[in-house]
């Protein structure tokens, strides 16, 4: 049965149904990630005394962590068999996620950064895992004596991702009522 839906009238509309030119070249911003978090991993790793905060702000410090879980240190006290899930896990993700990146259309601007950003973050965090057996954490917030648990810059990398995909929901949300 052919689609009975109404094309859009404006450009706008348009340029919205139109395939992304090029979404692949997002993956640039993922290369990128990966490449500022394994050096400030590395240069965490040589500069930092494992376990041994250096207080940047009296909220903030560097402290070099290993973390064999995944965020918050899930399955952290395992035999090790979480290291390979983790890395399928990140393996599966990448994959779809940029093959998602490909069937983008025209103007889903938001999307591609997003989904770059959590394919670069999720790389980072896999090449630590293969590699080490571990994800180099460094980065430490806390108040007063409370931590939140310690992260990289690929946590972070996922982090904006996931609030970017939330956003792009939420403005598609409105303009489906609209």
């Amino acid at each position: 049965m052919p689609d009975m839906r109404p094309e859009p009238d404006t450009a706008e509309g348009d340029q919205q149904a139109a395939p992304m030119r090029r979404p692949l070249r997002w993956l640039w911003l993922s290369l990128l990630v990966v490449v500022l978090d394994l050096g400030s991993k590395a240069l965490a790793s040589s500069l930092l005394s494992y376990g041994q905060p250096v207080e940047v702000l009296p909220v903030f410090n560097l402290t070099l962590l290993h973390n064999m879980g995944a965020a918050f240190s899930f399955l952290a006290t395992h035999d090790g068999w979480q290291r390979w899930l983790f890395a399928l896990l990140a393996v599966g993700a990448s994959v779809g996620l940029s093959i998602w990146l490909t069937r983008l259309k025209s103007g889903e601007v938001l999307l591609a950064g997003s989904l770059a950003l959590i394919i670069g973050g999720a790389l980072g965090n896999l090449y630590d895992r293969l590699v080490h057996g571990y994800v180099v954490d460094f980065l430490s917030f806390h108040w007063g004596n409370n931590y939140f648990p310690a992260f990289n810059l690929a946590d972070t990398a996922i982090t904006l991702g996931a609030i970017g995909l939330i956003l792009e929901t939420l403005r598609d949300a409105r303009r489906q009522k609209a």
